[in-house]
């Protein structure tokens, strides 16, 4: 695919990444992701529609919020209601109405979590379904042919997410599979001309792992290289050095993106170590068990619990200065947490649309700060709160 690019020149490929400004006291960085179905801004926050749709939520609603990617699940479509149906509908775009970008992951992190229902082998994953127990197989050919089937912009590599902990060689060996699992996803991909593919590095909690991985996926002819297996357990020190350690390797002028990240602290330091995108399912859970996120400055620890009795008679909105639909039409914390105790549904959709536009507002925040050479110090004025 060959288009225009957000400055009026030309890309080529069906995805791409335009770095446009690194902050000169940092290592983050802003940019334009190029899709088939828009271009976006970078850093971004991908919001996730697990089941084709983002729970509680119309897509017209995500796109009011400043939603430009949202990722669905390769593993769960697969199940149900089946790749081929969505193909016959058009494709997951027009299946869920929805517009603008979608990342597919793998089904891989879902597969490897099943424990014992799988078995692995260097062909693939064989598994049994979690909601009948039928008997399934995931491989790198598979996968890639069912997100072919989904139509999604951005198709992930198949890979093997490595548990933590994990003796070194386990994970050595992981990650190997996941090198040549990735040749095997690229070379299945090639045929899709609408579609790009991104790949993921390995590596346990190994610095030698963790580099070499980086060095080969970010060698390989990916359109984008995603940090996988972190996240999933570990000290947060070690997480951010390993995400360091795979960052040093990954190639500039492609995407990064840190898989199942979505805490405000950590998508700030995160992308204040160079990377450019992320999803989880944190803001939308939390906000179905009645948690709104907030400024530092509004709750010190950055969020409310709404079901908390302080709010009983609390005519405020969620947070001051905040243009979500919940706080732009002043639905009280008082209403919201009577709305909460009682499960009335509309209580979890108002949470869901402030933590969600929370999430865009402030990833818009970063880019400017990264724009104007001042990432420091909105880091360091985000981090002034000894509670965070």
């Amino acid at each position: 695919m060959t288009g225009k690019n957000f400055f009026g020149g030309i890309f080529t490929g069906a995805v791409t990444y335009e770095l446009i400004h690194k902050d000169k006291f940092s290592q983050a960085r802003a940019g334009i992701l190029h899709t088939p179905h828009g271009d976006f801004l970078t850093p971004i926050f991908m919001p996730v529609g697990t089941q084709a749709t983002v729970k509680t939520l119309s897509p017209e609603e995500l796109e009011q919020l400043g939603a430009g990617i949202i990722l669905s699940n390769t593993y769960h479509l697969f199940l149900r209601p089946g790749a081929e149906l969505i193909k016959k509908a058009g494709g997951l775009h027009k299946f869920m109405n929805w517009s603008k970008g979608i990342l597919t992951d793998s089904g891989g992190f879902q597969v490897f979590s099943l424990g014992e229902l799988r078995k692995i082998s260097e062909d693939g994953v064989t598994f049994r379904s979690h909601i009948d127990g039928a008997k399934k197989f995931l491989s790198p050919e598979v996968s890639v042919e069912v997100q072919k089937n989904l139509g999604s912009d951005i198709m992930m590599a198949f890979d093997e997410c490595i548990p933590y902990p994990a003796d070194y060689d386990y994970a050595k060996k992981s990650t190997e599979r996941t090198h040549r699992w990735a040749e095997r996803s690229l070379a299945a991909a090639k045929s899709s001309l609408t579609q790009g593919i991104f790949g993921i590095c390995q590596g346990g909690m190994y610095e030698d792992l963790r580099m070499e991985s980086a060095k080969v996926i970010g060698t390989m002819d990916f359109d984008g290289c995603a940090i996988g297996g972190l996240s999933v357990g570990e000290p947060k020190d070690l997480m951010y050095k390993m995400m360091e350690i795979s960052v040093q390797y990954l190639p500039e002028n492609k995407a990064r993106y840190f898989m199942g990240l979505g805490t405000p602290q950590d998508l700030m330091e995160c992308v204040g170590r160079g990377v450019d995108m992320f999803d989880c399912v944190f803001p939308t859970r939390v906000a179905r068990n009645g948690m709104a996120m907030v400024s530092p400055k509004t709750s010190p620890r950055g969020r409310l619990v709404m079901k908390n009795s302080e709010f009983t008679e609390d005519f405020s909105p969620i947070e001051n200065n905040c243009d979500c639909y919940a706080c732009k039409n002043n639905f009280t914390r008082a209403y919201i947490r009577h709305l909460v105790r009682t499960d009335e549904i509309f209580g979890l959709r108002l949470l869901t649309l402030h933590n969600l536009r929370y999430l865009q507002k402030f990833m818009s925040d970063m880019r400017n700060a990264i724009l104007e050479d001042r990432f420091k110090d909105f880091r360091a004025d985000f981090f002034s709160d000894e509670n965070l």
